[in-house]
């Protein structure tokens, strides 16, 4: 009985997972490039710069802020040092969120969007992004409970 138990534990531990994407393990095969209110998916060779954000257990981000220039592409690295998985979404307010109310009744929910990436304990992701609109928007990770934590940032989009 304790194997069968442990055999569908660990069965949907990994069916979890799996709905919740995997972007450390496995490069995407098109990104979806879509205007949205905060830019559009950028192009890893026109990166101008690399900004490494760490994630942890603390649900905090460090650094939990990040200025760019209106039309700058960036490339965030995203470090996960905690035990558990996180993710970083960029987006408004607003639309983050929407979002983690979705996320809190429906946790295995599937969704892959270059603006977003999830990031096992110990591993890297990375999200390649062109801030081509100013303003002020938020990252913040959507798993439940964490972005109720306070594990969010500011993006702050100066104009040119």
């Amino acid at each position: 009985m304790k194997t069968l138990l442990t055999t569908v534990t660990l069965a949907l531990a990994a069916v979890a997972a799996q709905a919740h994407g995997d972007h450390a393990a496995s490069a995407p095969t098109a990104v979806k490039k879509e205007q949205k209110a905060w830019g559009i998916a950028g192009d890893r060779r026109e990166a101008q710069r690399t900004v490494e954000i760490r994630m942890n257990d603390d649900m905090r981000f460090t650094p939990s802020r990040i200025d760019v220039r209106q039309g700058e592409t960036v490339r965030l690295v995203l470090r996960n040092t905690g035990a558990v998985l996180h993710e970083l979404v960029i987006g408004t307010p607003q639309e983050l969120q929407a979002h983690a109310a979705l996320m809190l009744k429906f946790p295995g929910m599937e969704h892959d969007e270059p603006y977003m990436a999830h990031v096992k304990p110990g591993q890297k992701g990375e999200i390649v992004w062109t801030f081509n609109r100013a303003g002020e928007f938020d990252f913040a990770c959507l798993i439940a409970g964490h972005f109720q934590a306070g594990m969010r940032g500011k993006i702050i989009v100066r104009a040119r």
